[in-house]
């Protein structure tokens, strides 16, 4: 027994168009996974995973996009909530983000780092939480984000690198392990939506669980053929992805989901024609043995 809790921690929820969602799958297919409202936008979660150690350290895998937009972005990206929902959800299990002690972001576009910020205030500056956490992002990650190409621009947040650098917390790693979170924590990539999206496996008892970030948003997108309009190269991304559920099928692996409405954590199944699928789903978790 490794010891180690997991929690899914649901920060602001979001509801973006479904076409952009399913990239060149047709509606008549995707909707019934996820149904559509009259402009065409579908629900959206924005999970957290927070981890806690024997030791007692607290490890949170993203923020989601969190509460940092002003009234009229917020709107614009289908934000819901005006409140930072993550840190509700914190307080929910008596924590704050001053008692997290490792941050880990798979990439920083804002729906998965903007959680870092502190909610929206008229006239005040972005201000960073978390202030025990070390941050943990790759280096192609990082460096996206200080020179994003002009097709991903609005999707990085301009004052997060420096709010990161500046708080001398920041671990940038280009390996399949990181210092910080130490040996036990396998890093994987993936180059098909963002450059170094970094996927964590973290080793659990009844297999490992990997915080897919946007490799694999939600159930729907285990199934190979599907991706987003959101994806650099489509193509690469379903070859990664199929060399990454192989992997986890044979090892009896999960995935955790951070955009799935409704699933936070499924088992990697593959059926009799090959095809990947989600089995066993898992609305939330509350603290179960990893």
């Amino acid at each position: 027994m490794n010891g180690r809790k997991v929690w899914s921690v649901l920060g602001n929820s979001q509801r973006l168009d479904g076409g952009a969602m399913f990239g060149n799958a047709p509606k008549a297919l995707w909707q019934r996974w996820l149904t559509p409202d009259a402009r065409n936008t579908i629900p959206l979660a924005c999970r957290a995973m927070l981890v806690e150690e024997v030791g007692g350290r607290r490890i949170l895998f993203e923020t989601g996009i969190g509460a940092f937009f002003p009234p009229d972005l917020r709107a614009r990206y289908g934000v819901q909530e005006e409140r930072h929902v993550l840190l509700d959800n914190l307080e929910a299990l008596d924590l704050t983000d001053a008692d997290i002690d490792v941050v880990v972001l798979s990439h920083l576009h804002f729906d998965h780092a903007g959680g870092l910020l502190a909610a929206f205030a008229e006239g005040e500056a972005p201000r960073l939480l978390f202030p025990n956490a070390t941050f943990v992002v790759s280096r192609a990650a990082w460096e996206r984000a200080g020179r994003p190409h002009d097709r991903d621009r609005a999707s990085f947040i301009p004052e997060l690198p420096a709010l990161l650098e500046a708080s001398g917390r920041l671990e940038v790693v280009a390996g399949d392990r990181s210092d910080t979170l130490g040996p036990d924590y396998r890093l994987h990539y993936s180059e098909g939506h963002t450059p170094g999206l970094m996927l964590t496996e973290v080793p659990g008892d009844d297999g490992p669980i990997l915080y897919c970030g946007d490799l694999i948003p939600g159930a729907p997108w285990v199934h190979l053929p599907i991706t987003m309009g959101y994806d650099r190269y489509p193509e690469k991304l379903i070859d990664e992805k199929r060399a990454l559920l192989t992997d986890l099928k044979a090892r009896g692996g999960r995935l955790f989901f951070t955009h799935d409405p409704e699933v936070a954590l499924a088992r990697v199944h593959q059926d009799e024609r090959g095809r990947f699928r989600a089995d066993e789903p898992m609305a939330e978790l509350d603290g179960v043995p990893a």
